[in-house]
């Protein structure tokens, strides 16, 4: 591994206002990545760009938004679709509107960006797309419907991609990770009443993943590194889908 690995390549990072998203975003301008930090926050993202200062770009997005997205997907040589969102209910507990919703960010957002930066990658000789689909998307959770449709949703679409643009050099993988302590899990952990130290007790590992961990796996799917890695579903979670 080197530290330039991503030197003269333009990357963009959905989600990239916290936890995983951020980590990502860091990861590879610390490899020499130029970055665009995207998130529906505006805020998150102008702090952490003044923070990377050089060859980071803070930029409002909600991936929804088909026109938003078009616009700023060209000429990517990396795409890391970490934007998500989650809910916490069983199937008959679930509202339309949040089904769709949850939809419409996991899946429908992943899809909206791969769509319109596959072309331009194409042109540019190649690229590398990672989607962000957890655990949730390969078992099931307890009152977790939605979101783990939706994450399978996301591993069905990496592996189609995959198969669709092998022959034009473009690399299409996704990252499930397992429980990570992030702010999004610690939200998610007050809404519905559970506890850290339950999560942590859950993992074989004894520990929640962290989301440097996820950054790092991100990196190298991204990477030259995994050259020979298309439409894969690399599982990061501790040992929990083992046990």
């Amino acid at each position: 591994m080197t530290a330039d690995r991503f030197t003269g390549k333009h990357a963009l990072v959905t989600g990239a206002g916290s936890g995983i998203g951020e980590a990502v975003a860091r990861k590879l301008h610390a490899e020499g990545a130029d970055v665009v930090l995207a998130d529906v926050r505006a805020e998150p993202v102008q702090a952490i760009a003044g923070e990377l200062e050089d060859r980071a770009t803070p930029v409002q997005l909600d991936v929804r938004d088909e026109e938003a997205v078009r616009e700023l997907v060209r000429d990517l040589d990396v795409l890391a679709n970490v934007a998500g969102i989650g809910s916490s209910t069983t199937a008959p507990d679930t509202p339309l509107d949040v089904w769709e919703n949850v939809f419409s960010v996991n899946a429908r957002g992943t899809f909206l960006c791969c769509k319109h930066a596959i072309p331009g990658m194409v042109e540019r000789g190649g690229g590398s797309i990672v989607n962000m689909g957890s655990v949730a998307g390969l078992i099931g959770l307890h009152n977790r419907a939605a979101y783990c449709a939706s994450k399978g949703a996301v591993i069905a679409l990496t592996r189609a991609l995959a198969v669709d643009h092998v022959g034009d050099g473009v690399r299409v993988n996704a990252v499930c990770p397992g429980t990570v302590d992030s702010p999004w899990v610690r939200r998610l952990v007050e809404e519905v009443g559970e506890s850290l130290d339950a999560l942590r007790a859950r993992q074989p590992m004894g520990r929640l993943g962290t989301p440097d961990e996820i950054a790092d796996a991100v990196a190298y799917l991204a990477s030259d590194d995994a050259a020979f890695v298309t439409g894969s579903a690399f599982v990061i979670d501790g040992g929990l889908t083992a046990a």
